[in-house]
């Protein structure tokens, strides 16, 4: 599964658009980890636990969305894009979308 940000993709040409393809999940705070990011707000620097918490999210979030542009039978997914919104107090979500597509 070929899979880019932009409209498309070096070497490739689209034959056919399947539509959008999404993948989410949605993470709370860990009690452990909200005592340290209280340490780091004292003091400041990279919160290591949130980092990997939001990147595992992220691949989460990736590897469902190609889960579903396999489904559809596609060869590629281009446009990519991840948002990230708070759903409530310690819980965010991750959503990666793009457009589904096929190759000559």
């Amino acid at each position: 599964m070929k899979v880019t940000n932009t409209e498309e993709i070096a070497g490739e040409t689209i034959k056919e658009n399947l539509g959008l393809v999404k993948g989410n999940t949605i993470k709370a705070k860990h009690i452990g980890r909200d005592i340290g990011a209280s340490l780091k707000n004292l003091v400041g620097g990279e919160v290591k636990g949130y980092t990997k918490m939001i990147s595992e999210a992220r691949e989460e979030a990736y590897q469902r969305m190609i889960e579903e542009a396999e489904r559809l039978g596609a060869d590629g997914v281009v446009n990519v894009r991840f948002s990230t919104s708070q759903v409530m107090q310690g819980a965010a979500e991750i959503l990666a979308y793009g457009t589904a597509v096929k190759f000559k």
